[in-house]
């Protein structure tokens, strides 16, 4: 809540007015509130942050989802307004999400994982004590096995064995639809193997920890055989303090909470390839 902050990406959003919008939310009865946020904005720092938590404290939410800002101008060129000088360092970024687990969580939100945070009795803890939560390209869930449609330009839809993405430009986009046809750009069916990648990343997400025996049934082969190449590459998060690697099973450190994406990116077979493309963890 920030005005500078605001200011310099172009977004003023009062605090008055997110105020307001969460009492029309609670009166409309409403029984969960989830607060999204973004660190690593330009101008941002430790200290502005921590104001804008203590502000969103008092709001009460039952979640918040905290996200780091993906700065991609190659990607997304208005971002070249942007001036790399304002943005904070990758040290000052990671000293802002240590103040920020340690901030919530000393106010009783439990650190579910990588950008979420929810109180002890939300569904999504809940959840997560009971092994059972889940995670797909838009956050945590608690809804296994649904599937989701995009309706809109560039939205993404996920089904078991398939992600797609619409068209992003607008006269595409409709000129697609008015012929009757799906305004559809891109898909990708999985593969067996992107499957088993995907519910090793997601076990390593949401429950903190992989057992190998149970991959191992699934696989019909040994796990750490198949993967002894990952495993290898996990030894420097493990020498780190951030992983223990048991003899049959991963385990996710409360430091490693901080980097589970870092860690899940071993076991991702693309990101070799497209490395360049996309934002840093960090």
């Amino acid at each position: 809540f920030d005005h500078a902050v605001q200011k310099a990406v172009n977004r003023i959003n009062p605090l008055e007015m997110v105020q307001e919008t969460v009492n029309w939310i609670r009166e409309s009865g409403f029984q969960s509130l989830n607060l999204d946020l973004i660190f690593g904005l330009p101008l941002q720092t430790p200290e502005r942050f921590y104001k804008t938590l203590e502000a969103s404290l008092k709001l009460k939410p039952d979640r918040f989802a905290i996200f780091n800002f993906a700065w991609v101008p190659w990607m997304k060129p208005h971002q070249k307004l942007i001036h790399e000088t304002d943005l904070p360092t990758p040290e000052t970024k990671l000293a802002m999400l240590k103040m920020i687990v340690e901030t919530l969580t000393a106010a009783g939100y439990i650190y579910i994982g990588m950008d979420h945070f929810a109180k002890r009795d939300d569904e999504l803890t809940l959840a997560q004590r009971n092994k059972t939560l889940q995670r797909n390209f838009q956050g945590y869930s608690t809804k296994a096995g649904t599937d989701i449609y995009g309706f809109g330009m560039s939205s993404i839809s996920q089904t078991e064995g398939a992600y797609s993405q619409n068209l992003k430009e607008t006269q595409q986009y409709y000129k697609r639809l008015d012929a009757g046809l799906f305004p559809v750009e891109r898909g990708l069916r999985l593969t067996e193997e992107d499957q088993i990648r995907r519910q090793i990343i997601t076990h390593l997400m949401c429950n903190l920890e992989l057992d190998f025996s149970v991959m191992d049934a699934q696989l019909g082969e040994s796990f750490s055989h198949r993967f002894q190449n990952e495993l290898d590459r996990l030894q420097e998060f493990a020498d780190d303090g951030l992983l223990e690697i048991l003899p049959h099973k991963l385990k996710i450190t409360d430091s490693g909470r901080l980097f589970i994406r870092n860690i899940a990116m071993v076991f991702d077979a693309y990101l070799k390839d497209n490395e360049q493309r996309f934002s840093k963890t960090i």
